[in-house]
Parts: structure tokens; C-alpha cells; sequence
């Protein structure tokens, strides 16, 4: 897949102004999907059915890690319905592809577990002082899990997570509180408030990467810091298995032209909006990590191995969760026929002989004092 340097609607150039709003999307012509490269729905379906093979279904290995929702008023309750998943109503403009019921957010838990292992345990990379961090905001905190274990590691400091839609757990430390918020949206907060800024999976939901990071530099402290992870947009392989056309191959092209069309891009990593971003706003001493992360068990090492099947369980304990939105809406596919193309992503991500691996990226930077 080749990207281009100028990116979709997300990110905009640093003098641009904020996005207009997502509108709901409509599904992609034909003839664009021929120019985008992306397969139809026939492709898969007149093919014999791939069966379901052992260790395909990551929510039975782990089990469950269900969470329960935030006790919040019953209005912000209103979501969507797409295919008998439920995706989060309205929030102002807030528009979401990611279902926001149980299964998805037992899928969310699994990834976090996911993310910590690619980092060796560590929830944040940034040189943080322990003594000196008092108050922290969490971007997009999903199923809350990061601002919980981090507030478990820091018992003094104030922990904000904030989202769209509230599918947080109740029990929490009691330095943690949820707030319902669009990051991409003019912040609330006050100039100068937090010590570090956690933004993680922004993948598909930002409208503007320079905007963000302007909201992230005004309300951080100086001397503090912001820390972003975002995967690129497509999957690779160094000896060629992932092949053009392979279910793994298109599931990339899917989300990249789904992102377009939603104006909130898929290739973060391929187009550097986290360093571009941090530095346009003014953050210093910027550093960043690239990780590659195996698709499935088939690295010889074994820790290597070990990173990429919590990942695989984590997008197979709901699949059709993460391909549900835009192989619907912008596709126009059936049900149906997204479950058949989930069965060829899952067996190829459980193919010993395809040696694919996507990147993690994790960058964080400082604002100067």
C-alpha cells in the first residue's frame, strides 16, 4: 500500500483550521473501491469457507474480562445500532467506528494487556519523576484499564480518562474519574494543568493531529510531558508472504480508504503524524520507538511469539467488532459476507508460512519550561 505524504483530511497542515465535522458515511462507489484496490465482497464468498481452526477464538483462550459500565445518566445511553452492534450515539460531532458494547470492550482490556507486553510492562516510555507528576489525562481511555493501573502505580497523583462514550468500569481507584469528552473538540481544561498526557489507539479518531497537539501543549505543564501510540496503517512482511490481495492485505486498504472517507486517518505511522504534530506544536526533546509486532506465533523468538498471539487474541475476541463499521457502512457489505472475510483474516494471521508484523509506534515528547 503506498501512502500519500500529504495524508487524508487527518492530519491537516499545522496552520490549518479544526476539521468539519464527520458526516455519516456513505459507502464508497464501485469504481472507487476498483481504484482503491479493494476486493468484492464475491472475492471471498464464492471461495470454499476456511474452517474454524483451533486457537482461532481469542475470547475463549483468556476467557472473559468484561467490564462494567459507568453509572452515568441514561441519556448519553443513546447509541447506534449497525448490525446488531451498538456504536456510540452523539457527543456534539463525535463519531465512532468501534462498537461500544461488552464484547468490544473485553476486546479493548485484552489489548491493553497487548500493549503492555510490547513495552515489557511499562505503561508509559516517557522519563517521568515520580514525585513530580500530580495530575494526569488520559486521551481516549476506552476501557479505562491504562488510567487504572496507572493510577494503582501513582497513589498520589489525580488521574482524568476521557472519552465519547462511557464504558468505563465503576470500581476504580479512588484517584481515578472519567469525564465525557471529544479530544477533538476545544479542551476544557486550563492552560497549564497536567504533568503528562496519555494518548493511546488514536488510530481512526482524530480529525486533526496538529490540533491535538496544540490542545495537548496548552493544557500541560512546562516540564511536562505527552506521550502518543498509534500502529501504522497496513501490515508488512520482510520476506514478501503477505501477499497483494491476501485477506490481510485488503483489511489494511479497507481501513485506509474507510479513514479517508471518515476524514480521521489509519496511517498514523506512515505519516509521521505523531513527531510532525508534537513538533509543530512546540513540544522538545522528542523521541520515539518502533516496534515491530508479529501477526500471530510464527517468530522464532519466543517473546517475540508471545507479543504477537496477545495481539492476535485481542483483535479475534471480536473481529467482527473491528471490521464491522466500515465493511458495512462504507463497503456496503452484508453481514454475512464480513464474517467470511473475517474467517480468511483469521486464517491467515494463523499461518505459520505468512510472516506478517505491523508497527507499533510510541512517541513522546516534552514541553519546555
Amino acid at each position: 500500500m503506498v501512502t500519500s505524504s500529504k495524508g487524508p483530511k487527518s492530519p491537516q497542515s499545522p496552520k490549518g483550521e479544526a476539521a468539519a465535522p464527520a458526516p455519516v458515511l456513505a459507502p464508497l462507489s464501485v469504481e472507487a473501491q476498483n481504484a482503491a484496490g479493494i476486493l468484492p465482497a464475491s472475492h471471498w464468498t464464492e471461495q470454499a469457507l476456511p474452517e474454524e481452526g483451533p486457537g482461532n477464538d481469542g475470547a475463549s483462550t483468556l476467557g472473559s474480562f468484561m467490564s462494567t459500565t459507568a453509572s452515568l445518566a441514561s441519556s448519553i445511553y443513546q447509541y447506534r445500532t449497525i448490525q446488531g452492534r451498538t456504536y456510540h450515539g452523539e457527543l456534539g460531532n463525535a463519531e465512532s467506528w468501534e462498537p461500544n458494547d461488552p464484547r468490544h470492550v473485553e476486546a479493548l482490556d485484552l489489548l491493553h494487556h497487548a500493549l503492555m507486553l510490547q513495552t515489557d510492562g511499562k505503561l508509559y516510555l516517557a522519563p517521568l519523576e515520580k514525585k513530580k507528576v500530580q495530575k494526569v489525562l488520559d486521551i481516549a481511555t476506552g476501557s479505562g484499564l491504562w488510567s487504572i493501573d496507572f493510577a494503582d502505580e501513582f497513589p498520589n497523583a489525580e488521574v482524568i480518562g476521557t472519552d465519547i462514550t462511557p464504558i468505563q468500569p465503576s470500581w476504580v481507584p479512588p484517584n481515578v474519574q472519567y469525564e465525557l469528552e471529544d479530544c477533538n473538540q476545544e479542551w476544557t481544561w486550563g492552560e497549564n494543568t497536567f504533568d503528562f498526557i496519555n494518548m493511546r489507539f488514536m488510530n481512526g479518531i482524530v480529525t486533526d493531529w496538529y490540533a491535538l497537539f496544540r490542545n495537548a501543549y496548552r493544557v500541560c505543564k512546562p516540564g511536562g510531558w505527552v506521550e502518543s501510540s498509534g500502529t501504522s496503517g497496513r501490515f508488512y512482511s520482510h520476506d514478501g508472504t503477505v501477499k497483494e490481495g491476501s485477506a490481510i492485505d485488503q483489511w489494511g486498504i479497507v481501513f485506509r480508504e474507510g479513514g479517508k472517507k471518515l476524514g480521521r486517518t489509519f496511517t498514523v505511522y506512515e505519516e509521521d503524524v505523531q513527531r510532525k504534530g508534537m513538533e509543530a506544536a512546540g513540544f522538545v526533546d522528542i523521541q520515539f520507538r518502533d516496534i515491530e509486532v508479529p501477526l500471530g506465533v510464527w517468530h522464532p523468538d519466543k517473546k517475540a511469539a508471545e507479543r504477537g498471539l496477545w495481539w492476535k487474541m485481542a483483535v479475534e475476541a471480536d473481529i467482527e467488532g473491528y471490521i464491522n463499521y466500515f465493511w458495512n457502512a462504507a463497503l456496503g457489505w452484508t453481514p454475512e459476507e464480513a464474517k467470511v472475510f473475517a474467517r480468511y483474516v483469521k486464517k491467515e494471521w494463523n499461518d505459520p508460512n505468512i510472516h506478517g508484523y505491523f508497527i507499533l509506534r510510541v512517541a513522546w515528547g516534552r514541553k519546555p519550561e
